[in-house]
């Protein structure tokens, strides 16, 4: 159905109603999208859909108001002498930005150009593989990506634990889930399925799924949760120890998984022996005994052998915040390690819930993948003693790299779907980074903080325009243990719309194959390698026609190759469809293979003796011994915001363009504070403005507050407009990770006082 072509019960007279997948954020929604005179005009949820029943979020029916938003920029922009902007051509942009680069690469080397996706190209197949295949044509290897600052440590993780090969137990078939920190209904992703989380809980939960929830904040998932652990900020790590002591030491782990397929048990099993739980309670600041109940609920009573009727399923997964707090590595090893000592992984025989639709087809088996290097290979930064790691350069050491003397420095900075200004750690650093560029170039829908510095703005179609799959949801299996779809699901949507008549405005990948064009080099795109769950065909890698631009459906059918569904078959069922014709089970795993996943690794045992060596105290708020920050700030997600996006569409802000400092009632009355109070937020770093609100469901001492608001300092005064960027309280060369180099982005310690 092409843009024109109106449902086949429309009249004349009403808007045609075209299904269609929402890409607001990574969950691709099925959506109904009303479209009247050629522009969009409502979005509802497609009950039709048999993965999403029916399900959109806030943000996926305010599609219609961000295209027509009237900061959208139709025109790319070129930045002028005296700072201002004036309206460019795609075409010329693509001529000026493609010479201008090649002359920083003929003078610097190519090293000196780098590429920085953001979470928004996510949803979008062809945009990350063409950026990355831009910068190895003109061979530079400065790629950062949004993972090295979000959830690095599921990525060194996977590496240094070793995969197993027949996959991870889904959500919708488990007896037992444990959640830390996550908050799947808000995120739409962590541990719940994204294809409507809400149902698949409830569903879950009347079939009897015992569900474990850690996080300093009861969240909208933890209402749900049968075991339920509001600890202080960062001390997941000793919670995760004290955990696999209790299961060790009453034998309530796999012996038999453990003996035929994990190593390092008798090292991990010494050095917890010393995390009891009456110790990780303290620091924590829980019970021993709610430590032992999520425990025993998490292992069951250890029998999980294939052939015991009583074994249960389930797994144990991280969010976004436990991997900001320090020693996020190490929380998500812990993970890990809790599924591997329970057997938490498919045997020989059991049937695959996804063997891929869009993804190749699985080939799983009964036998662990080594561990691999978890940092120290490829590309290393020169500014700081910082490697290159399995989640990617450091981005967190970005605005160094860029702002490093010497040579090889980072001169050119291409930003695709993302905003650093909103967005890197240690915000007023990032902001001379910038500033120290010798040419920026955004893709970006708005003038956006990180826009406003750009030298060139390149104005994008939005996702009702462009043909687009629901990969992302699905490829996200490949990576994190846990996440994706529980069944073989796929959708393809056409474009819905035209862009605005009169408009300039080009695909992302079209940027990219425009910039190889000119700069007389091939664009090849490379598909993403898998990391974790199952085995699966390889892609093949894309080469490009560069004499005709290929059309976004000819590159869809080049990416997609392998897919165990062909994309012609998906392109039919306009609906989304379920592809459970073929019936995968995990096959037996070689005798003679002696592979095994790794739960002693030496790294991460070191992270625990360090953590028993330091000193702690328990404090409250309101202890002297905390009297300079006596409060820890963690991050969170807002219902209708997806990081910086959203939060300047009224019908998604209402009349709180701002994220309040959240903060427990009783702490508010402590300060002196009342609801709508302006407040100072000061780390040991910088200090913010914070607009409080009461929030009874925190843990004292805690203040919540959402990440990627805010603009540049000269819009301080704005807060309770636009928000305040946490980001600016993080100093990146202190207390980070030096694996991945993200500093310490959650459980920040921080003072708050009454605003002058």
């Amino acid at each position: 159905m092409s843009p024109e072509t109106p449902s086949p019960d429309a009249s004349p007279a009403s808007p045609s109603r075209h299904p269609s997948i929402c890409r607001f954020c990574h969950a691709n929604c099925g959506i109904l999208v009303d479209v009247d005179q050629g522009r969009p005009v409502r979005v509802i949820g497609d009950e039709e859909n048999p993965a999403y029943f029916g399900f959109t979020c806030a943000k996926g029916r305010s599609l219609p108001e961000q295209h027509a938003h009237a900061d959208r920029l139709l025109h790319s922009q070129k930045r002028q002498p005296d700072g201002h902007y004036t309206a460019i051509s795609s075409e010329a942009a693509m001529d000026e930005i493609g010479q201008r680069i090649g002359q920083i690469v003929a003078e610097h080397g190519p090293r000196s150009v780098a590429l920085y996706p953001g979470t928004y190209s996510g949803p979008h197949a062809p945009s990350i593989p063409a950026g990355i295949g831009w910068m190895l044509g003109l061979g530079s290897k400065m790629v950062f990506t949004s993972s090295a600052i979000d959830q690095p440590g599921k990525h060194v993780s996977n590496s240094i634990h070793g995969r197993w090969l027949g996959g991870s137990h889904a959500f919708d078939e488990s007896d037992v889930w444990m959640l830390v920190g996550n908050n799947p209904l808000i995120s739409m992703s962590g541990g719940i399925p994204p294809s409507n989380p809400s149902k698949r809980l409830r569903d879950a939960k009347k079939r009897g799924l015992k569900l474990i929830v850690i996080d300093p904040r009861k969240t909208e998932v933890a209402r749900f949760a049968d075991i339920y652990l509001q600890p202080r900020a960062g001390e997941d790590p000793p919670i995760l120890a004290a955990m696999l002591h209790v299961i060790l030491r009453e034998e309530r782990y796999d012996a038999e998984f453990c003996e035929a397929h994990v190593s390092g048990f008798a090292e991990l099993a010494e050095i917890v022996a010393d995390f009891t739980p009456a110790y990780a309670a303290e620091r924590a600041g829980l019970t021993s005994e709610e430590i032992e109940l999520a425990a025993r609920a998490f292992a069951g009573d250890g029998r999980t052998a294939q052939t015991d009727v009583t074994a249960l399923r389930g797994c144990a997964v991280a969010g976004t915040g436990p991997n900001m707090a320090p020693r996020g590595n190490l929380t998500e090893y812990l993970l890990l390690a809790l599924n591997s000592v329970c057997g938490r992984w498919r045997r020989e025989g059991e049937p695959v819930p996804n063997p891929g639709a869009l993804l190749p087809r699985a080939t799983p088996l009964a036998q662990a993948s080594p561990p691999r290097p978890g940092w120290g290979r490829g590309e290393s930064l020169r500014s700081r003693d910082l490697p290159n790691s399995a989640a990617g350069l450091p981005t967190g050491a970005l605005s160094d790299e860029i702002l490093y003397e010497g040579g090889g420095r980072i001169r050119v900075l291409v930003c695709l779907g993302s905003n650093p200004i909103a967005a890197w750690p240690d915000q007023l650093k990032a902001i001379r980074a910038i500033e120290n560029l010798d040419l920026l170039v955004t893709l970006d829908m708005k003038m956006s903080a990180t826009s406003k510095f750009a030298d060139y703005v390149v104005a994008p179609k939005l996702s009702l325009e462009v043909p687009g799959v629901s990969l992302s949801s699905e490829a996200i299996e490949q990576t994190y243990v846990g996440h994706g779809y529980p069944e073989p699901y796929a959708q393809y949507t056409p474009a819905i719309v035209d862009p605005p008549e009169g408009s300039d405005v080009i695909e992302e990948w079209e940027f990219f194959y425009g910039l190889a064009q000119r700069m007389g080099f091939e664009l090849k795109l490379y598909p993403i390698r898998p990391e974790s769950g199952v085995l699966r065909e390889r892609r093949e890698l894309v080469e490009l026609d560069m004499q005709e631009r290929p059309s976004t459906e000819s590159v869809l059918d080049g990416l997609l190759n392998a897919s165990r569904i062909p994309l012609d078959e998906i392109r039919k069922h306009r609906h989304g469809k379920i592809y459970d014709d073929e019936e995968i089970r995990v096959g037996p795993g070689d005798p003679d293979c002696a592979d095994r996943l790794e739960i002693g690794n030496p790294d991460m045992l070191a992270e625990l003796r360090e953590i028993l060596a330091e000193p702690f105290h328990a404090q409250q708020p309101g202890d002297p011994a905390a009297a300079a920050f006596p409060f820890q700030l963690i991050s969170r997600r807002l219902p209708n915001a997806y990081n910086s996006s959203g939060r300047d569409i009224a019908k998604l802000n209402g009349r709180r363009g701002y994220n309040p400092a959240f903060l427990h009632p009783d702490d508010l009355a402590m300060l002196g504070l009342r609801h709508g109070d302006l407040v100072e937020i000061t780390s040991s770093h910088a200090s913010i403005l914070g607009v409080v609100e009461a929030a009874p469901e925190l843990r004292r001492g805690i203040v919540s507050m959402a990440h990627c608001f805010g603009d540049v300092p000269k819009r301080d005064d704005e807060v309770r407009e636009i928000g305040s960027n946490t980001g600016r309280l993080i100093d990146n060369e202190s207390d980070f990770d030096p694996h991945t180099g993200i500093p310490r982005m959650s459980a920040i310690p921080v003072s708050i006082v009454p605003a002058r």
